[in-house]
């Protein structure tokens, strides 16, 4: 008799050496009702690391590809091959759903997770002049870009700060996003007002993480348990437009997600949450072969478990890049000063995100949510990616949708997304290739955000390139 493997082959990939970050085969294997890549170096040999924990999950994520939407310029031509021709080369598959422009690597936090390495004493404020040149490259490569996201180290303490707004906005930008550690919206609630005069289509990206101590003193190297209450203090005042960001370490945080999904759904101001696995990089990229990274599929299950509100159908994969992204949207209505929470992406048909036909919703669970639903999707009322034009269904599944109704806005829309950036441990080329989250680099190129992390922003891809051609 035959001896067996003890795992079921499924698929064929290429991956990075955790150590050299040269490619490598890569298998993808079912074992143990788990979903595993195994690697093998010449120069390092074999490796393995678990990518989800839910098998029908993972298969279920290849039934949610759609065609690719290119950028309207590529910047490089293909030589080396994937991932070493970023960016955007010829090769890509995605065009950049969100643009994020690092104005600053300076920072007033030192966090241990920072996959920038930023500092108060590290490196320097860009000029205008190069952010200028970094908005316009997204315009060059987009058109009308849906979402650009003002990032550093902390954007807020650049000199010219307020100045970088106005430049953005003068942009023809759909929607415009700050991704901030919140210190500045805490400590001053004028500069949140100020803040708050760039709505519409403006939105804070806050990092928050945890509401233990000890937690945020290990993820961001000192307790900002004060700093997060005011800062959504201020924020609800203003009702303006907020993004929690959850950076989640397995063993460390991961038993919160529940409690911070019910705070997010009673602040005025918040309209999400994204829950963001460490990527192994920057300060923590010597710690992957330590610490176990939480998979997607693993966030996924322990909303599940946390949540009283959201159920498996709830949380699917988005078409743009199902493996790295899975979201789910739910309406905030207020009945009598109460505050109703009506999952929506249950009620969805896989068919109408993916294609261009009218969408159909299944209603018959319970005639409230026929009620909103209908009042949502009726004709005349638009659901837009960003501003854009077109009422389709499908585009709700984009990142930051536009609701356009008498009774309905953007404030009564909640979602929750979560955001897998691959690192060398788990890399796999067919879903960096749909990668939609782009960094504009030093050198005006939009560089996919795992990569740069990678190999770019320290330049490792130069050391790689020599390799070859020494």
């Amino acid at each position: 008799m035959h001896k067996t493997r003890d795992y079921i082959y499924y698929d064929y990939t290429k991956s990075l050496c955790p150590e050299c970050l040269e490619t490598i085969d890569a298998k993808i294997v079912f074992r143990d009702s788990k979903v595993w890549m195994l690697k093998n170096c010449k120069k390092h040999g074999e490796s393995e690391v678990m990518i989800a924990d839910d098998v029908e999950y993972y298969k279920q994520i290849r039934n949610y590809n759609k065609q690719s939407e290119m950028p309207q310029k590529f910047n490089t031509k293909v030589h080396f091959g994937c991932p070493y021709d970023c960016g955007l080369c010829t090769d890509h598959e995605q065009h950049s759903c969100l643009s994020i422009v690092e104005v600053t690597d300076r920072c007033n936090l030192t966090c241990p997770t920072c996959y920038a390495n930023s500092a108060p004493n590290y490196g320097r404020h860009r000029t205008l002049e190069e952010i200028n040149r970094m908005f316009d490259t997204i315009v060059e490569n987009e058109g009308e870009p849906d979402v650009v996201q003002i990032s550093g180290g902390e954007p807020t303490v650049h000199p010219e700060f307020f100045e970088i707004l106005d430049l953005a906005k003068s942009k023809p930008i759909k929607h415009l996003m700050l991704n901030t550690n919140g210190i500045r919206i805490a400590k001053d609630k004028n500069f949140v007002e100020k803040l708050a005069s760039y709505m519409p289509d403006f939105e804070i990206y806050l990092q928050f993480d945890s509401f233990k101590p000890e937690v945020l003193e290990e993820l961001r190297g000192e307790d900002l348990t004060e700093v997060r209450k005011k800062a959504i203090e201020h924020l609800n005042e203003f009702n303006l437009s907020t993004t929690l960001v959850i950076t989640l370490q397995k063993g460390l945080n991961d038993d919160e997600i529940g409690e911070i999904l019910d705070y997010a759904l009673k602040q005025k101001s918040v309209r999400g949450v994204t829950f963001q696995p460490t990527q192994f990089a920057g300060r923590t990229e010597n710690e992957g072969a330590k610490s176990e990274k939480m998979t997607l599929t693993e966030v996924r299950r322990k909303i599940l478990e946390q949540s009283t509100v959201f159920e498996k159908e709830d949380l699917i994969p988005v078409p743009c890049n199902p493996d790295a992204l899975c979201m789910a949207y739910a309406l905030k209505l207020n009945n009598g000063g109460e505050t109703e929470i009506f999952p929506m992406t249950r009620y969805v048909n896989p068919e109408d995100i993916l294609n261009n036909s009218r969408s159909t919703i299944v209603y018959e669970h319970d005639e409230r949510i026929k009620e909103h639903m209908t009042n949502l999707f009726s004709t005349g009322i638009s659901v837009d990616c960003a501003g854009s034009e077109g009422g389709e269904f499908q585009q709700l599944m984009c990142c930051l949708p536009t609701v356009k109704s008498d009774s309905l806005d953007y404030s009564n829309l909640f979602r929750i997304i979560i955001m897998n950036f691959m690192d060398a441990h788990d890399f796999d080329v067919r879903a960096v290739k749909k990668s939609c989250v782009h960094i504009v680099s030093n050198q005006y190129k939009m560089i996919p955000f795992e990569t740069m992390n990678l190999l770019y922003r320290d330049e490792k891809i130069k050391e790689i390139r020599k390799s070859w051609l020494a």
